[in-house]
């Protein structure tokens, strides 16, 4: 993308839009990951946030999928695909500054957790409008 190319795409409030709309859904999202985590805790923690995980992503799909990129409608599966790809490597990424914050900078869980979602999001919502909801 050209610099002027990206200039632009600043400038287009849809592009706003969309984003606005892909935070309301990761925030859903978050609220059913911690709802399922709670309920399946009992069953040890890695378990309960693996299946919270596969929740969460199936039912941020869906809302992207339908509300925020609705025009770009392409194959379920393709698109199913790459959305996995990006929040594969979105969960990495936020591992990674989880452990920054966390473990180097010593910040409390809640707050590291909290900064950390903030710095994948951009990546996740370009990740996904760039390429798994591309027209």
């Amino acid at each position: 993308m050209s610099a002027n190319r990206a200039v632009m795409a600043l400038r287009s409030p849809a592009n706003w839009i969309q984003l606005a709309k892909f935070g309301v859904v990761g925030a859903s999202g978050y609220v059913v990951y911690v709802g399922i985590y709670a309920i399946l805790l009992g069953h040890g923690a890695h378990r309960a946030a693996a299946v919270a995980f596969v929740v969460s992503a199936c039912s941020n799909y869906w809302w992207n999928r339908h509300w925020t990129f609705a025009q770009t409608k392409g194959h379920f599966g393709h698109q199913g695909l790459r959305f996995v790809v990006v929040s594969a490597a979105a969960f990495g990424a936020n591992q990674l500054w989880l452990f920054l914050f966390l473990d180097v900078l010593g910040l409390g869980k809640f707050l590291a957790g909290a900064i950390a979602i903030l710095c994948v999001m951009p990546l996740n919502f370009l990740g996904n409008k760039l390429w798994s909801f591309r027209r």
